[in-house]
């Protein structure tokens, strides 16, 4: 034993006169904790929408989504808060990092007493708390982030070059691409709620990760037959409330569902997707090959039934194929989704019209169901003096033309009326055209029905839109082959209900300007005079609308309805939607299930 060995334990004595470096502290006096302190959880219920991410990233299952009373329905809010259990809580703060509407973070108290172990499992935001109005404590910074709030970019074609040819303006997503931007989704499934098809999303972008695009295409099938449709213009509404999006970019679920599509080719689809329908010897008639006739033929196809498909154009597609433009929707990419439902031996009836080739009577005879799905393809009035003159054609009519491919003859200089999505379709294509194009829009930018990227590439390729223009007259003008229309400034005047403002024209500041062409996109109806009068009444129809029941089934014994004829929504994964749905009554009626 060495000497520094003997000595040592007499220099630890020397530490008992010096000045502890601890302090005393009861427990039940006041010390409050470091600025930065992880303390007790603090949730914002009002800015939470429940996605549940901090639940998905708790390690230790101290994270519960539970349901709670008492919270305001709102899109985009799952209903569910997250409750935590102080039992399994290791306070390291990942919950409040991945949180993706902020709404979470940690106080700075570290003090709770109590002699019931259950109140350790609480509510946070839902369960008043001393804490919760406390400033201090574990805020994640704002430009922090565990996943990356922009979006990776869609390589696109520059306006100078779109607006010269009909190729398609969006050029998809490479793989490298892709991954990183599935890799910013955190899976919570809001966005199957909000979509109308209730598609699969978190789980086809967890098979981009894995590079499973076979297996992204089965989950996309089990509820939408069009997905490369889908993939390039669905109007996603579960972008809309995508979590992601709240203090970021939401993900961009439409193009990662183009992408899975683009990844394989058709003819590995009957491999993949494995459908062999057992035949039922049910027969079902559906009129209208657009996207909700055909979602019906492929799901009721799928269950063994013989389907018949009635087609007044000569392509399928209704107005997916006749009312978006090439440069949005291509005739390969539709094809590639109607190719394969045909496949299964749908049969189609191209060129026939139902009340003129065939009578609606015999389809309800011959058949043991008939699904109606014929989409809105009247053209509305603007309601204003003059407008049966020549030049004044209908947005339809010009989409119709160009995808027939035939000159619809709109000249060089276009007015278009509306703001929609027609609207913005007929000004481009007027722009492809070679016009210089003109819409006026009755109320503010900010009030166009019209999808906010139709709008800004409107114009990007040199569209020029006029706000608070109502059209008042069609005019002759001094050259024959022209048009004169007269228009009034409005003024937005606001709604004491607490609606949208109401435009109202102004009488003296009127306007009158001369074009080529005046197109008219204000909206469309519904044509159903096949169906005799006496029938309508029993479908109940109203505003050319028709009024179904569950499973989209009508008052008239096996008629189903669906589409833009049966909803208010009039966009394609809605039409989708309703034949899925009427798929299902159809299969549960020729099955014994459903008594129509």
């Amino acid at each position: 034993m060495s000497l520094k060995d003997l000595v040592s334990p007499f220099f630890v004595w020397q530490r008992a006169f010096e000045k502890p470096y601890t302090v005393s502290l009861k427990p039940i006096e006041e010390r409050p904790g470091a600025p930065a302190y992880r303390g007790f959880h603090i949730n914002i219920s009002e800015d939470c929408v429940g996605c549940g991410s901090c639940f998905t990233i708790c390690q230790n299952h101290a994270i519960d989504m539970v349901q709670v009373e008492g919270l305001e329905p709102r899109s985009g809010d799952s209903g569910l808060r997250p409750r935590f259990d102080y039992g399994r809580c290791c306070w390291c703060g990942l919950c409040v990092d991945i949180c993706t509407a902020g709404s979470l973070r940690m106080s700075n108290e570290y003090a709770w007493f109590t002699d019931n172990p259950d109140e350790f499992r609480f509510v946070a935001g839902m369960e008043n708390k001393r804490w919760d109005g406390y400033q201090g404590g574990y805020h994640r910074h704002p430009d922090y982030h565990l996943f990356p709030p922009k979006r990776i970019e869609m390589e696109m074609l520059a306006p100078e070059e779109s607006v010269g040819s009909f190729n398609e303006v969006v050029k998809g997503y490479s793989e490298e691409q892709a991954l990183l931007e599935a890799d910013r989704c955190v899976e919570c499934g809001i966005c199957v709620a909000t979509c109308p098809a209730h598609m699969d999303v978190p789980d086809y972008i967890h098979a981009i990760r894995d590079r499973d695009y076979e297996k992204g295409l089965q989950l996309m099938y089990r509820t939408n037959p069009f997905p490369a449709t889908c993939g390039r213009i669905c109007t996603r509404r579960c972008e809309s409330v995508c979590p992601v999006g709240i203090q970021g970019e939401p993900v961009a679920i439409r193009w990662l569902k183009r992408f899975i599509v683009d990844q394989v080719a058709p003819e590995d689809y009957a491999r993949i997707l494995q459908d062999q329908p057992v035949e039922t010897g049910k027969r079902v008639a559906i009129i209208g090959a657009g996207p909700g006739g055909l979602s019906a033929a492929y799901y009721l196809r799928r269950k063994g039934h013989a389907v018949t498909v009635f087609e007044s154009e000569a392509r399928g597609g209704g107005m997916l194929r006749y009312g978006v433009p090439s440069y949005r929707l291509p005739d390969a990419a539709l094809d590639k989704d109607i190719d394969y439902i045909v496949s299964l031996g749908v049969t189609m009836n191209y060129d026939t019209r139902v009340g003129r080739d065939i009578e609606f009577a015999e389809l309800l005879e011959q058949y043991d169901a008939v699904f109606v799905s014929t989409g809105l393809w009247v053209p509305s009035n603007m309601r204003i003096q003059g407008e049966d003159h020549p030049r004044v054609v209908s947005g339809l009519k010009v989409l119709d033309d160009v995808a027939d491919g035939r000159d619809p003859g709109i000249g060089k200089q276009v007015a278009v009326i509306g703001g929609g999505n027609v609207a913005m379709d007929a000004a481009r294509v007027s722009r492809r055209l070679g016009a210089e194009v003109t819409i006026l829009y009755r109320r503010r930018i900010e009030d166009m029905p019209a999808d906010t990227e139709e709008i800004h590439e409107a114009q990007a390729e040199g569209c020029r839109i006029v706000i608070q223009a109502i059209p008042v007259e069609a005019m002759n003008a001094d050259n024959p082959q022209q048009i004169a229309l007269k228009w009034g400034e409005a003024e937005m005047v606001p709604d004491p209900r607490g609606g949208r403002p109401k435009p109202v024209l102004q009488e003296d500041r009127m306007h009158v300007d001369v074009f080529d062409t005046v197109i008219s996109a204000i909206g469309q109806g519904s044509d159903l005079d096949f169906i005799p009068v006496d029938q309508q009444e029993g479908l109940e129809i109203q505003w050319g609308k028709f009024t179904p029941g569950d499973y989209q089934v009508t008052r008239m014994a096996k008629v189903f309805v669906g589409g833009d004829v049966a909803n208010r929504t009039a966009d394609a994964i809605s039409a989708i939607e309703d034949g899925h749905h009427a798929a299902r009554g159809i299969h549960k009626l020729l099955s014994g299930e459903l008594v129509a």
